[in-house]
């Protein structure tokens, strides 16, 4: 990456984004867990071409701040829907399409939900669903369910908690979990591996992951689509070894759902591993809500 980031004050927090283009309807990328920015970095100079498009960090990643979290803030889905509004509001200067990947499209749920007059349509590319949540456990076998409930129990313990984190800060470790993430192994490069891995060496860092991994409130996408009264579209690859595309689908059946779109045989961050299927049906789907 060549761009320079750009630094935009939110309540006393520095939070980094970029943008591209200067005409058009304005479009905000919004990244998924442990991403940032970086993730759009193949489809913001190609979507700023024919609208003004924002991608910014979500506080806690990326270059954006990491305040200590339960002291200074809560990173929850309400925190950061927050924070996409108001950088419309104070950045974009106005409503957008909001297109998020993975947590980031309910974030773009929740910011649209609760500012309808912000919001022209929704992309979700591979909406995380949330299977860990305490509403969902339920349904998972339940050495998954007692397993996942050891962990974020043992994960509260700072010592076992940081090195946990240290463990996963490695660019091999890394490179394993995008290997299995994407489907087009060729789209997982060295840029991408340190484009993840450098925010881990910020201050703060391992205590903004620990307390998402221990995050299982909030509001799910099923919550938040019978709120959205804008357009709403689902890209998903179908060959996503956490969000099953089965699973995925059955979200279209929300009214304000108006496409869901299989990508065959890519993986969790279509817009990463695929933007020569993914920023043409952005392009098309901003073109036809902006006539």
């Amino acid at each position: 990456m060549t761009a320079v980031a750009k630094t935009w004050n939110w309540q006393n927090y520095p939070i980094s984004y970029q943008s591209a283009g200067e005409t058009g309807p304005a479009a905000v990328l919004i990244h998924g867990f442990g991403a940032s920015w970086g993730h759009w970095r193949k489809n913001l100079p190609v979507l700023g071409q024919t609208c003004r498009c924002y991608a910014l960090d979500l506080i806690g990643f990326g270059a954006s701040a990491k305040p200590i979290p339960g002291t200074e803030i809560e990173y929850t889905i309400e925190t950061w829907g927050q924070q996409v509004a108001d950088f419309c509001r104070e950045i974009v200067g106005g409503p957008a399409f909001l297109i998020g990947n993975s947590i980031g499209c309910v974030v773009a749920m929740q910011a649209a939900a609760d500012n309808p007059d912000l919001s022209l349509g929704v992309a979700a590319l591979n909406c995380s669903l949330r299977l860990l949540h305490e509403r969902k456990r339920e349904q998972l076998p339940w050495y998954r369910n007692v397993g996942a409930s050891l962990m974020q129990e043992l994960l509260k313990n700072p010592w076992i908690g940081n090195l946990f984190f240290q463990q996963l800060a490695k660019p091999k470790t890394i490179r394993q979990i995008l290997q299995q993430a994407y489907s087009r192994q060729e789209a997982v490069s060295d840029e991408l591996v340190e484009m993840l891995l450098q925010p881990t060496k910020d201050p703060g860092a391992a205590a903004v992951f620990l307390a998402f991994t221990r995050y299982s409130q909030g509001p799910l996408a099923e919550d938040l689509l019978p709120r959205l009264c804008c357009p709403t579209i689902f890209l998903w690859g179908t060959a996503d070894p956490w969000e099953p595309w089965e699973l995925g689908r059955e979200l279209a059946k929300f009214p304000a759902v108006e496409a869901f779109i299989p990508l065959e045989g890519v993986g969790h961050c279509p817009q990463d591993e695929a933007p020569d299927l993914v920023n043409p049906l952005l392009q098309d789907w901003i073109f036809r809500h902006s006539k």
